[in-house]
């Protein structure tokens, strides 16, 4: 168990493995144990460092109140890491708030991306009214595709504390979405390593022709979809990490 940051806003993260370092990111709420799969699948032949997002999984603050400046905020966290790590470029892999971050961190440090690969992320945040007020009142009155959500939440973080953290995130994604929803797309030109972008034919809540219009604004981008929803790594699981292993060992 290891821990990075001051008292209160420390980041969880497990370091295992020799080769090419792989940065790997699970999604909002979520934890490194969720990508257990692809841990194992790169376990031979990678330093995989995998990391429990900022107020996620065993992160801190707990429960946490979401800024609007978030994504933000905690790619610059997860570079410092790599600085803590003497780390100087990795393969950057992650999962919808994960993957956000991995496209983030490509574009502001170019150079310490070796390569990214994400699912369930494009670089720009939509959502409709009703998903927003879905995430809002997610603990209280779920709408259906958000159900498997916040059990899982209750479960893990106790309602109380998961219906803090779930109501400041819907305000923190109200808040960039009325900005314009911009977290990388207007950089996208910055990543300079080759990427790419995976998405679910049924994604509600990523698009497929969303996340292809980034993997197209980037200079050496790619796109892939798979016929699923947001939880590729869950219902594709052995698709994805043979498709992520190889991906790798291409890059």
């Amino acid at each position: 168990m290891s821990w990075y940051g001051p008292n209160g806003q420390q980041i969880y993260y497990e370091d295992a493995g020799q080769g090419d370092a792989v940065v790997l990111m699970p999604g909002w709420g979520g934890s490194v144990i969720d990508l257990d799969r692809l841990r194992a699948e790169l376990a031979y032949g990678f330093r995989v460092i995998a990391v429990d997002l900022p107020g996620s999984g065993r992160s801190q603050p707990q429960p946490r109140r979401y800024p609007s400046t978030y994504y933000l905020d905690d790619a610059r966290l997860l570079l410092g890491l790599l600085d803590e790590l003497r780390v100087e470029a990795a393969h950057l892999v992650g999962f919808s708030d994960g993957g956000e971050e991995a496209l983030l961190m490509a574009a502001l440090r170019p150079a310490r991306a070796l390569s990214v690969l994400t699912w369930g992320a494009a670089g720009q945040i939509e959502a409709s009214p009703r998903l927003l007020r879905g995430l809002a009142r997610l603990l209280d009155d779920p709408i259906d595709e958000l159900k498997p959500l916040a059990a899982y939440l209750a479960e893990t973080y106790g309602v109380d504390e998961a219906r803090i953290m779930a109501g400041s995130w819907a305000e923190a994604m109200t808040a960039v979405i009325d900005a314009g929803g911009d977290v990388s797309r207007s950089r996208a030109a910055r990543i300079t390593c080759p990427a790419l972008l995976v998405a679910g034919t049924h994604d509600p809540f990523c698009p497929p022709a969303l996340v292809q219009q980034m993997a197209d604004a980037i200079p050496r981008g790619t796109y892939a979809e798979a016929e699923g929803g947001h939880d590729i790594h869950l219902s594709h699981s052995g698709w994805l990490a043979a498709t992520v292993a190889d991906w790798l060992s291409d890059h």
